[in-house]
This record gives structure tokens, sequence and C-alpha cells, in this order.
């Protein structure tokens, strides 16, 4: 598995676009395509039609590209994704959510803020965030949490909470509207399965 990741420094862009699903990783791989595809074309298909010159910036206008983007993406290549449940991802999302069941709003974004930097896929930690957030009132970040978490692949599972955050939301529920009810609620729904 690793060769493979490794692989993916063959073309501009794809590290970032494959393994993070990069926006810049993406922008990359399609600028390098496009320049790569027209100094093709113009060399092996349009050689009459184009002036020598140009098919020779557009091959040196490639070898650049992919030679800085080969280089940045090797100095700066993204460590691959945590898939197993660590036992210091564990521990960090029990102590966040006790933060947060105690209302330890800077200890539980705290921890949130580090599982998710160590597992960035974590499903269960993003809904933390965004409930957290919301109740902090910073509605625009919870936001932005929930829409992330709605189109990753960990999401799936969440739906029908992540829609209830969105209700939320949408209503104003803020920590200075939040009831016991909704504490309670919350303390229920972050309690580990039996």
């Amino acid at each position: 598995m690793h060769l493979l990741r490794f692989c993916t420094l063959a073309w501009p862009g794809l590290p970032w676009l494959w393994l993070r699903g990069s926006l810049g990783g993406l922008v990359l791989a399609v600028a390098f395509a496009v320049v790569f595809d027209t100094a093709v074309v113009t060399t092996c298909v349009w050689s009459e039609l184009v002036d020598l010159r140009v098919a020779v910036g557009l091959w040196t206008a490639a070898a650049a590209i992919w030679t800085v983007a080969t280089i940045s993406a090797f100095s700066a290549f993204p460590p691959p994704l945590a898939t197993s449940t660590s036992a210091a991802t564990e521990r960090l999302f029990v102590e966040a959510r006790d933060a947060y069941l105690r209302r330890d709003w800077i200890a539980a974004e705290t921890n949130l803020g580090a599982l998710l930097a160590m597992r960035p896929t974590d499903g269960e930690a993003q809904l933390l965030l965004a409930t957290l957030l919301r109740r902090l009132g910073r509605e625009n970040e919870a936001r932005r949490a929930l829409e992330r978490l709605a189109r990753s692949d960990s999401g799936l599972r969440w739906q029908a909470e992540i829609a209830r955050e969105q209700t939320l939301l949408d209503r104003g529920t803020t920590a200075a509207a939040d009831g016991a009810d909704e504490a309670d609620s919350d303390a229920d729904r972050l309690r580990p399965a039996a």
C-alpha cells in the first residue's frame, strides 16, 4: 500500500486530489492535463499547423509544472489517514465528549481539534464539533462543519443527526436558548453503546 501512495506522485496534483480530495489538487491536475494534452496534440497531430517554438514551449511548461509539483508534493506528501481506531483518538473523543457534557467548551473544542487533526474523517467527532459550535453561537462555522460532514463518506451514517443540527441552526437555537431537555438529549446521544 505504501508503494501505491507514492505512485500518486506520477501526476501533478494527484497526491492531494486522490488522498485528500483537495480542490487545489484538482485544479493542478486539470491544469497539467490541459498543458500536457495540448503539447501532445501539437507535436503528434497538428505538427504542421503549429510552430515548433510553440510545441517546445508547451513541452517545457509541462516539464516545469511536473517538476515543481512533484518536488512540492514529495516534500509535503500527505500522511495516510488513520483508518483504525487508535487508543489515542478514542481517548481524545471520550475527553471531548465528557468536556462537552460538563459544558467545558474550551476543552471540548481543543480535544476535538486534536482528534480531527489526527483523523479528519471521524464523522462522530465532526458532528460533535458542529453541535459544540452551534451551542457556542458560532452558527456559520457550525453550518460549514455540517456541510463538510454531509458531503463526506463518514457522514452517511449521521444523516438524521445532521438534519437535526441543521434544523436547530435554522431555528436559531444557541447556548442561550438551549434548555435542559436538549442537554439531556445530547448526553443520551453521546453515551457509548453498552
